[in-house]
This record gives C-alpha cells, sequence and structure tokens, in this order.
C-alpha cells in the first residue's frame, strides 16, 4: 500500500482518477489533479509547504518532489512528465513539460510551457527556462528551440502514462 499521511492536519488531496503506485509516498499539503499517476518508489513530501500538481501529469519512478520551508511551495501543471530520479523542489514548472531523467530543478525556478529539460540537467534557483526551449547541462542552458516533432511529444506523452496507469487499475 503506498504511505499517505496528513502533516500537522493538512491531507493530501488527490483526484479518484490517479494511479498511485503500492510503494509511493504522499505526505502533507498535496493537492493532485485528474488523470495523473505518481509510480513506483516516488516521494510527494508537502510537509514544509504546499505541492499543487495539475491534471494528466505523470510523476515516474524515485521522483521526489519537495518544498522549501517558509518560502518556495512547489507548483506543477496539467500534462507534465516528470522523469525517473528526477527532483522538482520549490519550483513552478507550467504546462506541456518534460523534465528527462534525473534532472533536478531547484527554488524559486519556473519553467514556462513546452519545454525539455534534458536528462542530467540541473536548473539553478532563480532561473526562468522560456518557453518552446530544450534546456541541457549543469547548469541547465537553452540550447535549440523545441522541433513540431517534440511539441507534438510533449502533447502525447501524458495520454500515454495515462494508457500505462490502466494496465495496473483495470480489472
Amino acid at each position: 500500500m503506498p504511505t499517505i499521511l496528513p502533516v500537522e492536519d493538512k491531507y493530501p488531496s488527490i483526484d479518484d482518477a490517479v494511479f498511485i503506485a503500492p510503494n509511493c509516498t504522499i505526505v502533507g499539503d498535496v493537492v493532485i489533479g485528474k488523470n495523473c499517476s505518481v509510480w513506483f518508489n516516488a516521494v510527494i513530501r508537502g510537509d514544509v509547504n504546499f505541492i499543487k500538481i495539475g491534471d494528466y501529469t505523470n510523476i515516474q519512478d524515485n521522483v521526489t518532489i519537495h518544498c522549501t520551508y517558509l518560502k518556495n511551495g512547489t507548483t506543477i501543471g496539467n500534462y507534465v512528465n516528470i522523469g525517473h530520479n528526477s527532483i522538482v523542489h520549490g519550483c513552478i514548472v507550467h504546462d506541456y513539460v518534460l523534465l528527462g531523467m534525473g534532472s533536478i530543478v531547484m527554488d524559486n525556478a519556473v519553467i514556462e510551457s513546452n519545454v525539455i529539460i534534458a536528462a542530467g540537467a540541473v536548473v539553478l534557483e532563480n532561473t526562468v527556462c522560456e518557453s518552446g526551449f530544450l534546456y541541457a547541462g549543469i547548469p541547465a542552458k537553452k540550447i535549440k528551440p523545441l522541433t513540431d516533432e517534440q511539441l507534438g511529444m510533449l502533447q502525447q506523452l501524458p495520454h500515454n502514462y495515462v494508457k500505462y496507469s490502466g494496465w495496473f487499475t483495470e480489472k
């Protein structure tokens, strides 16, 4: 069973249409919208501030989402793909974003809509990633505009994860 716990009387609010893997952890001031998926070993820890996750967002295996005490909550938009082993901390991630595997997004960073953060990239504090671009490296830098194919992938990938999660929930 997943670990879903309150922290100081703040309970996670999770839409009924969310797939929650049996070994993930969701605690505290967390809101998760419809048709999301929280995969194996993911941790969403809203203990020291809020975490708000929109609709059709997938939080893949071993992802950690956290926030900063008395400073930065974490807001994640709709149709966001958070790749395996990523860390999302005290930042804002807008709609139709892919955070590649092992990427890190730090406090007060803003990832605008229609952005890809490459696998292993580190988005430093206070960085704004402009809509329509691929960012890569340590620290993450704007590399090139997204292609039509990449923009289409940002549209399609969240729906794939709804399908994948159905494999675990259908009777």
